[in-house]
Formats: structure tokens, C-alpha cells, sequence
């Protein structure tokens, strides 16, 4: 019968695993994308300035480009409500209204609305 060695070990386990050694999940994912040259140089030129990596530098711009998006979707439901007859109404006409609206409910009668469009 042999004998088993014991062996010893030192020191952390390797990042990306733990005791059992096993990997822990990823917990971001990984996507490959292709810049033109022009455009690769600034994001690194970008990210050299900043003593940031390339990764940190995208998810910034996907971020800003997402804040974006919103303000943008944001700007063009202004503009549509602004072309929105209210009746003659104002927003300090509104807390009135849904007091009148909310009373006609509790009491059961019906409210005279306005059909929208």
C-alpha cells in the first residue's frame, strides 16, 4: 500500500476561485467589438488621459449614451404635450380636478370628461 505525501500550500487561492476550487461566475459578460482606427485611437487616447481601461471608458459612454436616450425621450413628450389643447385648463387647475373627479367616484355619479386627442 503507498503512502499518500501531504502537501502543503501557502498563500491565497488564485483570483476567480475560491476554497473548493472552483471559478466563481463571471459577473460581467464579455462582447468583442471592432472600431475604426480613428475612432480607437481616441477611446484609448480617452482612457490614457484618464488612467482608466478601455472597459471602464465603454461603460461610461453606454452610460451617458443611455442618459441620453432618456433626456431625449423626455424632450419629446414635452414637445407632444405642448401642442395639447387642455381646455383652457393650467397645471394649477389640476389638484381642483382630481378633487372634483375623485369626490364624483366616491359618490357614484358620473364626471363629464373630455375625450382625448
Amino acid at each position: 500500500m503507498l503512502a499518500k505525501k501531504a502537501v502543503k500550500t501557502t498563500g491565497t487561492p488564485k483570483s476567480g476561485s475560491v476554497k473548493s476550487g472552483k471559478p466563481k461566475p463571471r459577473r460581467s459578460r464579455v462582447y468583442t467589438i471592432s472600431l475604426p482606427p480613428d475612432l480607437a485611437a481616441r477611446a484609448e487616447a480617452i482612457a490614457k488621459a484618464e488612467s482608466r481601461t478601455m472597459s471602464e471608458v465603454f461603460r461610461e459612454t453606454l452610460r451617458a449614451y443611455e442618459s441620453e436616450r432618456i433626456l431625449r425621450t423626455l424632450r419629446e413628450a414635452a414637445a407632444f404635450g405642448a401642442t395639447r389643447d387642455l381646455g383652457g385648463h393650467t397645471e394649477r387647475d389640476v389638484p381642483g380636478m382630481v378633487k372634483e373627479a375623485r369626490a364624483a367616484m366616491r359618490s357614484g355619479r358620473n364626471l363629464k370628461t373630455r375625450k382625448a386627442g
